[in-house]
């Protein structure tokens, strides 16, 4: 299953600021979802961004904020998972036939978003670097179990390659000079 940038849209799930400085690799996460955002702004694909709590637990870290597109979808969830709550529903995300993903806690709302994701018959793809756990040990067993319920377990050079598809175009040469280097 190969990802295409015009049936994608890119979910980030809740990388928010009272949460995301307990993260195991907090670096990480934050740079590579900065990473992903940025891609999903030159090649135009969909970015939605959900927020757990964010009056508990702070709203989408402030790096990654100033990152969204201005068509950026921001939705707010007390489920767990963000297909629960129903706020994905008319969103690109809903609108999407695939979905990459990126977030906070892998284990939890990133594991259980996708597999709604899975069961609504959603194709969906887990950037293995942008996610991330308190714990590296939980992180592991959600990328596993998310990969045997039939999530494609990806890093984001392969996002940006299968998105891009060709190499020798202007957006290309941009992407491999700002992105990739």
């Amino acid at each position: 299953m190969k990802m295409h940038v015009r049936e994608s849209a890119l979910l980030v799930v809740d990388i928010q600021s009272g949460l995301l400085p307990v993260i195991e690799h907090e670096e990480q996460v934050r740079e590579s979802a900065a990473w992903l955002l940025r891609l999903a702004g030159k090649l135009q694909v969909p970015v939605v961004v959900s927020e757990h709590f964010p009056e508990k637990i702070g709203q989408t870290v402030p790096e990654l904020f100033e990152l969204l597109p201005p068509a950026a979808e921001r939705v707010r969830k007390t489920a767990f998972s963000a297909v629960r709550d129903g706020v994905l529903e008319g969103t690109a995300v809903g609108r999407a036939g695939q979905v990459i993903v990126a977030g906070t806690e892998a284990h939890v709302c990133v594991l259980q978003t996708v597999l709604d994701l899975l069961e609504a018959g959603k194709q969906v793809f887990v950037v293995a670097e942008a996610v991330g756990s308190r714990r590296a040990e939980d992180r592991l067993l959600a990328l596993e179990r998310m990969r045997q319920a039939g999530a494609v377990v990806v890093c984001r050079e392969m996002v940006a390659f299968e998105w891009l598809e060709r190499g020798g175009t202007d957006l290309f040469r941009d992407v491999l000079r700002t992105l990739i280097r």
